[in-house]
């Protein structure tokens, strides 16, 4: 049983780097651990080790908030410590490896081998080489077919899961859907497997059984002669043949982290992060996250202001956020703000809120928690025309967008960013051109409505613009993707559009790189093929390829070559109805059939409404929670 006794004070841990190595590396606070909030335990006096990973620098690591919820989660468990490790940035990584050290966790610096699970967070493809690294450094071996029992049980959650596939061979398992739901089971399942002398295999099969898990080495694979899968089934009998997405159907009876863990530097996100809802009612359809966090739930405005006081009695941070895919579809939005003004002056801290949709409402809120200095507004049409931004299934007019300007105008705003995709299916030039027109309409719509004498010198319009990337669970997971040349020629003609403009000197623009985003759209729809692929890049020294500086594309467009990855197969074709996807096998909760009928009314530019205003029939009814029964 875990009592205050457990708890070991941090400075009688033995650092597992010596002094003279952490003056050698740029951020020394990045390995010791220590930080406020953490838990400290003996492992030995617990039944299961658990160390959750971020395939990444610890700034960005700390800064994840799902993380945060399952160490909270893991630790109230009696029979489980939890505890973290994050990826060794490039000045480490090499001293390590030099000196033969293995990686550690943060907390008791014990080596991850030495662990249960090594469990592994997965937001982002451009971080797979990462996740070898972690093994790697870990004296872990790569493939999870030269594991045994000896080594922990290494699995996976996050977005990425939603296609497991090109890093499938890696794993032993992945977990689909909300973490809060199934861990309990699983670690049960372990435990009785170990303690009877059981064997990998046997826990492996096992584990097949919890809902949300997926065991990729039970299921076998076959292609056609033209590349496409022939048939994906479990190759043992009771493994299941579709894994369901997990859902926590009440967010207000679930783990939240009440103490939050509080880094020695400054994180990417550092600050209170509240979580007050998740899903998306909108439907956009290139948006994988609006899909597979379907349906929208809600936590209660009681449970927030609740935990908003613990967490900033627990953490002493000078600013709060909150945390969703759409903020101002919360009901309660307006109520919850004026709320965490009162507690933040009480406890001297300031609420930072998210992207809202720019209307009279969120102008409003805002305008509560900027009353001192106006930041700059975000809008995201994702599309410069209306037809496109129909095709997208994205409800946001220019009218709309324009009026929103000129309000935050007379708010005394004058700062806007401007959110883009090209690539989007359908696009025409004059469609990209017209992201440059909006813009200049929107510098123009200040000094049309704000007098002189009230001008705080000129508007800054920035816009960016990402390349689209396909991803599975969209309506356009069938879509072929542009190729880099093609999204450079589309970026250089905006470039030189936006400077024709006549409030050119009041416009920014900038772009997302173009051959990162063709790697991600390889990663994102690819299959099980592309494993050697991913681990011949790491062997070579491909790793942090999320960080512009580290991304080292002349070895991958090597190996594209050497090993004959086909670009046209995975990211260039558009995929017929009937073919098998590489996620196929995946119950994410919204039917394959929606999706396809979303992508024929994304031909016809059709918008469909969103979730409260008409029920689409996406298949999330069954789940029977929040707004598909009218709670959110």
């Amino acid at each position: 049983m875990k009592t205050d006794s457990n708890y070991i004070y941090p400075p009688s841990r033995k650092l597992a780097l010596s002094e003279e190595i952490l003056m050698q590396v740029e951020k020394p606070a990045r390995y010791i651990g220590g930080e406020k909030n953490s838990i400290y335990m003996e492992p030995s006096e617990v039944a299961v080790h658990f160390c959750m990973c971020f395939p990444d620098v610890y700034e960005i690591g700390m800064s994840h908030l799902g993380i945060q919820i399952l160490y909270e989660m893991f630790n109230s468990f009696e029979d489980t410590y939890c505890e973290r490790v994050y990826s060794p940035w490039p000045d480490l990584d090499e001293i390590m490896r030099e000196k033969n050290i293995p990686l550690f966790s943060m907390e008791t610096q014990t080596p991850i081998k030495d662990f249960d699970f090594l469990g592994i967070t997965l937001q982002y493809e451009m971080c797979y080489t990462n996740v070898l690294q972690v093994l790697d450094l870990s004296g872990i071996p790569l493939r999870s077919k030269d594991r045994g029992f000896e080594f922990p049980i290494v699995m996976a959650g996050g977005p990425c899961t939603y296609n497991p596939e090109p890093i499938a061979d890696f794993f032993d398992i992945f977990y689909i859907g909300d973490g809060e739901t199934s861990f309990r089971e699983l670690i049960d399942v372990y435990k009785e497997v170990r303690d009877s002398d059981g064997t990998k295999e046997e826990f492996l099969f096992r584990a097949s059984q919890v809902p949300g898990i997926y065991v990729p080495s039970l299921y076998d694979v076959s292609y056609n002669e033209d590349g496409t899968i022939a048939e994906f089934k479990p190759n043992k009998t009771g493994v299941p043949e579709k894994v369901k997405k997990q859902v926590v159907t009440n967010l207000d009876d679930t783990y939240y982290p009440e103490k939050p863990l509080i880094p020695y530097i400054r994180a990417t996100q550092d600050r209170v992060v509240l979580e007050i809802q998740r899903g998306c009612i909108r439907g956009c359809r290139f948006c994988q996250a609006g899909i597979t966090y379907r349906p929208v739930r809600k936590r209660s405005v009681e449970k927030l202001k609740d935990l908003a006081i613990k967490m900033l009695e627990s953490t002493g941070y000078e600013e709060m956020t909150l945390s969703s895919l759409s903020s101002s579809d919360y009901e309660q939005l307006g109520e919850l703000v004026t709320f965490l003004i009162e507690q933040g002056e009480k406890y001297h801290c300031n609420i930072a809120l998210p992207s809202l949709r720019i209307d009279e409402f969120s102008l409003d809120v805002m305008s509560k928690v900027q009353d001192v200095k106006k930041s700059s507004l975000t809008f995201a049409p994702e599309a410069g025309s209306q037809r496109m931004r129909n095709v997208i299934n994205k409800n946001l007019t220019k009218d709309v967008i324009l009026e929103g300007a000129i309000t935050a105008f007379k708010g005394g705003w004058k700062r806007v960013k401007l959110y883009f995709m090209l690539g989007l299916p359908g696009e025409e030039d004059e469609d990209i051109r017209n992201i440059a027109d909006l813009a200049d309409e929107i510098a123009a719509a200040y000094f049309e409505n704000i007098p002189k004498e009230k001008r705080q010198g000129r508007p800054e319009i920035t816009a960016s613009s990402s390349f689209f990337v396909p991803k599975p669970f969209t309506p356009f997971q069938w879509v072929s993707m542009g190729t880099a040349d093609y999204f450079e020629e589309k970026r250089l003609m905006l470039t030189d559009h936006f400077k024709t403009k006549l409030n050119k000197k009041s416009l920014r623009y900038i772009c997302h790189d173009a051959k990162t985003s063709e790697l991600e759209g390889l990663f994102a729809r690819g299959d099980r093929r592309l494993s050697d692929f991913i681990e011949a890049a790491y062997k070579k020294g491909c790793i942090f390829d999320a960080w512009t500086e580290h991304f080292q594309y002349d070895i991958w467009y090597e190996l594209i070559d050497e090993m004959g990855i086909d670009l046209e197969f995975y990211n260039y074709r558009e995929r017929n109805e009937d073919e098998i996807l590489p996620w196929d096998f995946i119950d994410a909760g919204v039917t394959k059939q929606f999706l396809w009928r979303e992508y024929m009314l994304s031909k016809e530019a059709i918008t469909t409404p969103n979730c409260r205003e008409k029920c689409s029939g996406c298949g999330c009814a069954r789940f029977k929670t929040g707004v598909c029964v009218g709670e959110a």
